[in-house]
């Protein structure tokens, strides 16, 4: 199930949920994305998220769809944060279940890669001095050409 939504959410009730639904999976992997205050030297305070309804959620979708067909998936929960998120706060949540730890892990860490650099969420953070519109980093796109290669 995916969620996109201005409120934050419980990662007690999100693991609560997976693990109820899980059955017979035997592996739970959740990440959680905070919203950091700084950016190399500069301090930030928050960050602002923009997005087009039905093509986030479509390309949140595939990216799932996409994780399915890689790995032998239970469950898969992302949630993801829009408008002012201050920071310390949380932004992201993608929690997925399997029969094995090895494919639970590898899944939620390409949702996530693939969250960063492909979503169509567009980021403004906010610090003290200006805010600024930001792309995704070079080492986001990294991590996520490595999976060109399943």
């Amino acid at each position: 199930m995916i969620s996109i939504q201005k409120k934050d959410f419980s990662l007690g009730e999100e693991y609560e949920k997976l693990r109820k639904s899980a059955i017979s999976d035997g592996a739970i992997v959740t990440f959680t994305g905070v919203v950091r205050d700084f950016n190399g030297d500069s301090t930030v305070v928050g960050i602002e998220l923009e997005h087009y309804p039905e093509m986030t959620h479509k390309s949140l979708q595939q990216i799932c769809e996409q994780a399915r067909k890689n790995w032998p998936l239970g469950q898969i929960r992302v949630i993801h944060r829009i408008g002012k998120i201050l920071a310390h706060e949380q932004i992201v949540f993608v929690g997925v279940t399997s029969k094995h730890r090895s494919a639970a892990f590898e899944a939620c860490q390409f949702i996530m890669d693939f969250l960063k650099t492909e979503a169509p969420l567009w980021k403004k953070e906010i610090s003290p001095e200006r805010s600024d519109w930001v792309d995704a980093k070079d080492s986001d796109k990294l991590s996520a050409q490595k999976w060109q290669a399943i």
